[in-house]
């Protein structure tokens, strides 16, 4: 079976597929003080109260 080969495009940028990018970014966030995006679901930012901006 072939492994999963960088996207095509027109511009040749040598983008990774989606999946090999969340494998990495998840692999960073679990080490890395700052963390890397993963999904909507996990990386999404905390809703902003009214509390808060006082």
């Amino acid at each position: 079976m072939g492994k999963p080969k960088k996207r095509t495009s027109h511009r040749k940028t040598g983008t990774r597929r989606s999946h090999h990018v969340v494998k990495l970014a998840r692999a960073t966030n679990a080490t890395s003080p700052v963390k890397a995006f993963t999904t909507i679901r996990e990386s999404a930012k905390a809703k902003v109260t009214s509390e808060e901006v006082k």
